[in-house]
């Protein structure tokens, strides 16, 4: 017997960061959008706990104890008092170490998959509390559609949207570590005052009525310079899916992927051509949000 779960990635609409806190952690408001492109983590008992992964990028995952679908498995198995003697292999499709979390949304689909192999019977609540001791970004994978996270991102209130937005994702040739993009954005705001982060209320509401260029109006990722920083040529990226006719451009989370935000389909195809084309990015991928969150198939 075996359980497979698919979990979706995300872009963030709006990354609004604070100050580094003395857990060195920062306080956002971290408006999540699930978009379709996704991971499917299979879980079937073992003799112990092992990580197998396939898909693109596969090499860059580690397959150790480290892995945080493992961890994800180790965690709840402790939680419940029983072996982690599960199996977890990962198909990937959302991009490694490209700022849309990946190894967050394989430890929301490998808790999910193992409580539904194990018959622990966690309530929702529980199964949120466990993603947020895993990481910031993984209680989202777990809800998909939209939300606001705040505190590092795990408080998530769901969000309305009023109907489909069109994406683009230009995915780059190397990855950023999340920790250092967050290091250079504390270096670049050194003695500097770094406002409360805030919600954007005209973000919100274009979300709800689901206005692909009132959104575009509003999207922001505070830690976009710090990414542009360690990684200048996601600037000439930027700058290409704009004159291709995307509404907007931003870095995904922490980068390097890239996100555009376009009118429809054929925009999409039609950005998504010019960027390949370019010689800008490694490849691109066209999909649509929302998405659902973590789902047993």
């Amino acid at each position: 017997m075996s359980v497979t779960v698919r979990v979706p990635a995300k872009v963030n609409v709006q990354l609004a960061v604070g100050a580094a806190r003395p857990d060195g952690f920062h306080d956002l408001a971290n408006v999540f959008l699930a978009v379709g492109l996704y991971d499917e983590v299979t879980v079937t008992p073992a003799d112990a706990l092992r990580v197998t992964c396939s898909g693109p990028g596969a090499d860059q995952v580690p397959l150790d104890r480290t892995n945080l679908a493992a961890r994800a498995a180790d965690l709840l198995a402790a939680r419940y008092g029983r072996p982690a003697d599960v199996h977890v292999h990962i198909a990937k499709d959302i991009p490694v170490a490209g700022g849309m979390a990946g190894g967050s949304a394989d430890a929301a689909g490998a808790l999910v998959a193992c409580d539904a192999l194990w018959g622990t019977g966690a309530s929702r609540g529980e199964l949120l509390d466990l993603c947020a001791e895993l990481g910031s970004d993984v209680p989202f994978a777990l809800v998909g559609g939209a939300a606001l996270g705040t505190g590092r991102g795990e408080k998530l209130q769901p969000l309305e949207t009023g109907g489909t937005f069109h994406w683009v994702f230009a995915l780059a040739d190397g990855g950023l570590s999340t920790p250092a993009v967050y290091r250079e954005f504390d270096r670049l705001h050194e003695g500097r005052s770094v406002p409360e982060p805030t919600a954007s209320a005209d973000l919100l509401t274009a979300l709800r009525k689901g206005d692909p260029e009132a959104l575009a109006g509003s999207l922001s990722n505070d830690l976009q310079p710090a990414a542009v920083s360690l990684y200048p040529a996601l600037a000439d990226t930027l700058a290409t899916g704009r004159s291709a006719g995307a509404l907007a451009a931003l870095v995904s989370g922490s980068g390097p992927t890239t996100a555009f935000l376009v009118r429809d389909a054929d925009a999409a195809e039609s950005v998504a051509e010019a960027l390949t084309a370019s010689g800008t990015c490694r490849t691109a991928r066209t999909t649509v949000s929302p998405a659902p969150g973590a789902t047993i198939l």
